[in-house]
């Protein structure tokens, strides 16, 4: 299993609650608007050109107020931070004057944050702002390593709220990510192609809320991550692992101490994938993962999918295979709280605290 970075959730908190005490002492220390290495953006000032002038280690701080437009970060350990939600970054239109990443902005995302394979961007962080609105995902990562998203609020935007594709050792703490289209949270190998799943070196996903998207958190074909102590309530499903018949498998994770509850939002099928709603934590088609200590109650729905913690087939058929769920306190979930509908034999269920479970005998 990946070795924990953050233990208790009162330490990912902090984290989150340090970011806007860290904009006050910065700007405190600043001696003027522009100085070395801090970039101070206003509203009606361009986010984007603040961005392209920085150089590696510096901090664009945005100022409170409504900026409009899409922004891309190509720029190795840069800090882009807000005011919390007093600062907001919304769609704007390139026509009317509106100064931002035309790029970015095609792609219907927020902000984009963009390395090469050969090239992972290094070490950028993005704390204490809001990104809302946007036509695909609010903030969209791809080929970044050490990349910290920290006290952020991204809501209402079209598929992912946050999303990281091909990235590793992330930090994702203290984050609200709500009443988007797809995930609340979502970490991938890749969306646009097949392959194994990738180590993500210890990403950590720890102390968020995520309520109201079709699903909290979705991984999707990766390797030694934690998943732990986040708020997860009110999304048609709260936590899914899914993986295939691709090599390496997906597994190698850790999802622990996490509160899961009532997450019966109803999200029709899609051409892949059946009905969801009242899904706990999802296990498919993964390996070697260690669901531990959770609370998951009264998720409740009729998918083939719903239940407290549930083991299920993959879309190819591949079981899951050595996975651990102990520990977990699962009441009041339906069908199930604790739901074995897969064909694999290796899986083990022990010391949960549950009511009912499918077959009997996990309990």
């Amino acid at each position: 299993m990946p070795t924990r970075r953050v233990h208790h959730l009162a330490a990912a908190t902090a984290a989150a609650t340090t970011a806007l005490t860290t904009v006050l002492a910065t700007l405190a220390a600043a001696p003027a608007a522009h100085a070395a290495g801090l970039h101070l953006v206003h509203p009606g000032e361009s986010i984007q050109q603040a961005v392209d002038a920085a150089r590696p280690g510096d901090t664009v701080q945005l100022m409170p107020g409504t900026y409009y437009g899409s922004v891309r970060i190509t720029t190795p350990g840069l800090t882009l931070r807000g005011i919390g939600s007093h600062s907001v970054i919304a769609p704007g239109n390139q026509t009317d004057g509106t100064v931002g990443d035309a790029v970015c902005a095609a792609a219907g995302h927020g902000l984009c944050v963009v390395g090469t394979d050969d090239h992972p961007l290094d070490g950028v962080t993005v704390e204490a702002l809001t990104v809302t609105g946007f036509r695909k995902n609010g903030i969209n990562a791809g080929s970044t390593t050490g990349m910290t998203v920290r006290a952020t609020h991204v809501h209402d935007n079209g598929q992912q709220g946050i999303s990281q594709e091909k990235s590793t050792r992330a930090v994702l703490v203290g984050n609200e990510s709500a009443r988007n289209g797809q995930s609340g949270i979502f970490l991938a190998n890749s969306v646009a192609n097949e392959g194994g799943a990738i180590d993500t070196e210890g990403t950590l996903v720890s102390g968020n809320r995520l309520s109201e998207n079709r699903i909290g958190v979705t991984v999707r074909r990766l390797r030694d991550l934690n998943i732990e102590q986040n708020e997860i309530r009110g999304n048609c499903g709260g936590v899914f692992i899914v993986g295939d018949e691709g090599v390496p498998r997906a597994g190698a994770l850790s999802v622990a101490r996490n509160r899961v509850i009532a997450n019966n939002k109803y999200c029709p099928p899609n051409p892949r994938l059946d009905y969801i709603q009242g899904t706990g934590i999802l296990l498919t088609g993964a390996e070697d993962t260690a669901v531990t200590d959770n609370q998951v109650r009264d998720n409740v729905g009729a998918s083939p999918m719903s239940g407290g913690i549930v083991l299920f087939r993959s879309l190819v058929g591949s079981p899951n295979a050595r996975n651990t769920i102990t520990g977990n306190h699962a009441v009041g979930n339906g069908p199930a709280d604790l739901v074995d509908a897969d064909t694999g034999t290796t899986n083990s269920f022990a010391r949960n605290h549950c009511a009912v479970s499918r077959p009997a005998g996990h309990c």
